[in-house]
């Protein structure tokens, strides 16, 4: 029986559930700095989802943990990994999740944060719930069908979030699903967005998307775009940023 990956449950909840995601970085002098994914459920939105369901949630969580708990609690199970795997895994670690889930303060929100040393080493935060899961449930990466990867890249004159295809196939398959909820959604008004707020020590000279929302000390600068159009087409969500001399 072909399990049910968290990863697929994370987009059916983006898709189906409206949602605000926002990205933010803060970079230091020395290129260092902090990383935060905030996923945080929309209720006005959902609330049209939901109809009558909505006020029958009874849900009460308000967690935290670091990636690495996950490695020491299945160490065993992770010393049998390939050295591939693991490395994988070990761009995780320093990792900190928190899942707050409120029906009752109609709080639901999962925040992702890592701290590093240079924006290469920065995980691909959006995967982290998945790989948890693939060391309790002793999975094979190979078994994963992700469809793209985003990456960070910091220089002495420009950054870049680097988004990039690794499955041709199952885009297609991802695109194909994303319209047909487009048209179930019919009328209704959707708040449906991801957020990319980047904060640097450099002033900001340009930036690659023309709707970027550049601060007036040139050091910061947000970037919105659909959630739906960024999982149909996620490379349009690759940035670059170049700054002044």
């Amino acid at each position: 029986m072909k399990r049910v990956r968290i990863f697929l449950l994370f987009i059916f909840a983006l898709l189906f559930f409206s949602c605000q995601v926002t990205e933010t970085i803060h970079f230091n002098e020395n290129g260092s700095g902090t990383i935060t994914v905030e996923m945080l459920r929309i209720e006005q939105s959902y609330q049209q989802l939901a109809g009558e369901e909505y006020n029958k949630d009874e849900v009460f969580v308000d967690t935290t943990y670091v990636f690495d708990d996950y490695i020491s609690k299945y160490s065993e199970t992770f010393s049998k990994l390939t050295p591939e795997d693991k490395a994988v895994f070990n761009a995780y670690k320093g990792v900190k999740v928190h899942t707050k889930k409120n029906s009752f303060e109609k709080e639901f929100r999962t925040t992702f944060t890592q701290n590093f040393l240079q924006a290469n080493q920065i995980a691909d935060l959006y995967k982290t719930q998945e790989y948890v899961s693939d060391i309790v449930h002793n999975y094979a990466l190979s078994a994963e069908e992700h469809y793209y990867k985003v990456a960070f890249q910091l220089s002495s004159n420009e950054f870049k979030r680097m988004v990039t295809i690794i499955d041709e196939e199952h885009l297609k398959r991802e695109q194909a699903t994303i319209n047909n909820y487009k048209k179930q959604l019919g009328d209704k008004k959707m708040h449906q967005r991801i957020t990319l707020s980047y904060h640097f020590t450099k002033n900001i000279k340009s930036v690659s998307i023309p709707n970027a929302k550049v601060s007036p000390d040139k050091k910061s600068v947000e970037i919105t775009f659909g959630l739906l159009e960024s999982l149909f087409d996620p490379i349009s969500t690759s940035v670059v940023i170049v700054f002044e001399e």
